[in-house]
């Protein structure tokens, strides 16, 4: 398969959860691994949308589910899903980890305060 531009199959997940969500004790409800660093993202569903601000701070433009049991990219710039190259290992957070989540953060109303 030729390389895609915006993806690095090597790159690694930065973890688990989203970078930026544990970092300043914020929540999530699904996650975002960039396909071309493997940073770890909150979705647009998310209060905080840091895998969208991550696309637009780094230009970095290709996403992947980084949720169990899916494996699809999607394109900022195309506005598209699409079928792409396995990554590095984990594919997705661990089958433990609650959704939405982290554990213990998650407040009662959270469905009010999807986007």
């Amino acid at each position: 398969m030729d390389p895609i531009s915006g993806i690095d199959p090597a790159a690694a997940p930065s973890g688990t959860g989203c970078v930026e969500c544990l970092q300043q004790d914020g929540w999530w409800f699904h996650l975002r691994r960039c396909a071309e660093c493997g940073h770890i993202g909150c979705c647009d569903s998310s209060p905080s949308q840091h895998a969208s601000a991550h696309e637009q701070a780094s230009g970095h433009p290709v996403v992947r589910s980084f949720e169990p049991g899916e494996d699809w990219f999607y394109s900022y710039p195309e506005q598209a899903m699409f079928a792409g190259p396995d990554l590095a290992p984990p594919q997705a957070h661990p089958d433990s980890q609650p959704v939405p989540g982290p554990a213990g953060r998650v407040p009662q109303n959270w469905m009010s305060l999807l986007h």
